[in-house]
């Protein structure tokens, strides 16, 4: 996908702004208007590359520190907004109805405008409104999410239309507009995976696994399980493999697995970046090498991984919790590719050891709980290593790994959950949906008859593997949400066992221990229910509009 940066950047003030004509009615000469610019295919083309810049980049991931996946250790709104101890004039609250709401009108002005322009290529205007379809879907499919009933928008607004004022459309009015949008969109989009100047675009992959996302997240099993099918049944995407199964999961997410690099055929969307023009700050977050890390596992993350056997950790008599090293043996393969394991390499330097113990700082060895600007210091005692490139940690704004937003492992895991969910999921299901995702890393398979000899309930090592598989991608507050489990959300956040490391222990009035044992690094979280369960309808927004009510319990 070309980039056209101050392009683009005119282009999304002209979206954003379009048909607001001024009082003398007369076309301005220094700006891009309606009146001039829709003319031809190349401004589509411009107009619709600024229209991909908005799609969230870095800030998908951010939403982890939503759910229990991860803690931020100092002051972040999605963490707040996960705690469920926040107001309705939470700043994020309101920004991200803002921001959808913005990345709508664009969309809107484009399908307003873009049958006036003259065409190169046959269908390219059609292909061109589909992406633009989809990309619409994906903001409305937050802004549900988030608020539940909200206002349906499908034109540009100006000042006095009565729209404004409106109450807010029903959800699943709202849903079944975006899945109808989704299948017009697939209809004209491209089964191939776009390469050359087409790297990135929206396909028909993309229009129907997002179909599926919106559908499961909306309880429409028999719609998600056909959308999924659908894309699997195109026959165009495979998981990422680099022949190892040591390394495959983890090497989707650096420069390898990036879109450009021609090797995957398993991201169906993602934000691509490319080195000195659109960057991010992603990996240094992550093992920061002087400050706290940004984003640290739990304890919760850290046992949900089965072991390498198939049985949870409370089974397997492969587990073993003596010492922090321990924990991370005969475990699922996809914990050391997505947490770093003693004697990883990573770029967090300094790991907490007397340095004339630590010949080699590149090695991470233990967790470092005290700042002295000497190493990465994690809250809970783990670290990530999953979307790391070590040689980005040193630097500011130097990350380009792709950001994610569809994985074909993702419309597995909604395949298997979707068929579960209506009383229909066979072994042969698990065989070409989540088994695949375990042979991938040489992982025991998920056998029906195993998990009943077992008691293991199906349902939630279902839910168990699309934790697994989607870890730090921004899934998870949307996944406990739907399945009804928010008080997950409410639970103190925790982290190592406190044997492990004599600081902890020796350092009382600084830690806070469990009576079980465990580093405790956050403890004031809530969830009620059916407040939580939704955001509230920002307070600046209903103060413009007061129709749009207010959501339960706030």
């Amino acid at each position: 996908m070309p980039i056209f940066r101050k392009t683009a950047a005119c282009l999304l003030a002209a979206l954003s702004l379009s048909s607001c004509g001024d009082f003398l009615d007369r076309t301005p000469m220094d700006e891009i208007v309606d009146e001039t610019y829709w003319k031809t295919q190349q401004q589509l083309e411009m107009a619709v590359t600024a229209i991909y810049s908005r799609v969230k980049a870095k800030n998908f991931v951010d939403m982890e520190n939503l759910g229990e996946n991860t803690m931020w250790p100092t002051t972040n709104q999605y963490k707040d907004i996960g705690s469920g101890v926040f107001p309705v004039t939470q700043p994020t609250v309101d920004s991200e109805w803002r921001n959808m709401y913005r990345d709508i009108r664009e969309c809107n002005a484009f399908l307003e405008n873009y049958q006036n322009a003259t065409e190169n290529v046959p269908g390219a205007k059609a292909r061109l409104a589909a992406e633009v379809r989809v990309i619409r879907a994906l903001a409305y499919s937050f802004l549900t999410s988030f608020y539940g009933d909200v206002p349906l928008v499908t034109k540009t607004l100006n000042p006095g239309d009565p729209e404004l004022m409106a109450p807010r459309n029903p959800r699943e009015e709202v849903v079944d507009f975006l899945l109808a949008e989704l299948d017009a969109a697939a209809s004209v989009l491209p089964a191939e995976i776009p390469t050359g100047e087409n790297l990135g675009r929206v396909s028909k992959g993309a229009a129907l696994a997002l179909k599926a996302r919106i559908a499961l997240a909306n309880y429409r099993y028999d719609v998600a399980e056909a959308a999924a099918k659908a894309v699997m049944d195109l026959g165009v995407y495979d998981l990422y493999s680099n022949g190892n199964p040591a390394t495959s999961y983890w090497e989707l997410f650096t420069d390898k697995g990036k879109l450009a690099s021609g090797n995957n055929r398993e991201t169906i969307f993602a934000r691509m970046h490319k080195l000195d023009i659109i960057m991010h700050n992603l990996s240094r977050e992550i093992q920061v090498p002087d400050q706290f890390a940004r984003f640290v596992p739990t304890r919760s993350v850290v046992e949900s991984y089965l072991c390498i056997d198939g049985l949870p950790i409370d089974k397997s008599p492969l587990y073993n919790d003596d010492t922090y090293a321990s924990i991370f043996e005969n475990r699922d393969p996809r914990m050391d590719q997505t947490i770093l394991v003693p004697g990883d390499s990573w770029g967090g330097r300094y790991d907490g050891r007397p340095v004339d113990e630590n010949p080699d700082p590149s090695i991470y060895m233990t967790p470092k709980f005290s700042q002295d600007g000497r190493g990465s210091v994690t809250t809970t005692g783990y670290y990530y290593k999953k979307y790391v490139d070590p040689g980005a940690v040193p630097t500011y704004n130097r990350d380009d790994n792709d950001i994610h937003h569809i994985r074909y492992a993702e419309v597995l895991l909604t395949f298997a959950e979707a068929k579960f969910e209506q009383g229909t999921l066979t072994q042969a299901d698990l065989d070409i949906s989540i088994n695949l995702l375990r042979d991938r890393v040489g992982m025991a398979h998920m056998n029906l008859a195993f998990l009943a000899a077992n008691q293991m309930d199906v349902r939630e090592e279902i839910r168990r593997e699309r934790r697994v598989e989607l870890m730090l991608e921004g899934h998870r507050y949307f996944d406990v949400r739907r399945w009804r489990e928010g008080e997950r959300l409410g639970r103190d956040i925790e982290g190592v066992k406190a044997e492990w490391f004599p600081i902890l222990t020796a350092s009382t009035s600084t830690f806070r221990i469990s009576d079980e044992g465990y580093l405790v690094v956050q403890w004031n979280r809530q969830f009620e229910d059916p407040k939580n369960y939704l955001w509230p309808v920002p307070e600046p927004q209903r103060q413009r509009n007061p129709n749009l009510g207010q959501n339960p319990g706030w």
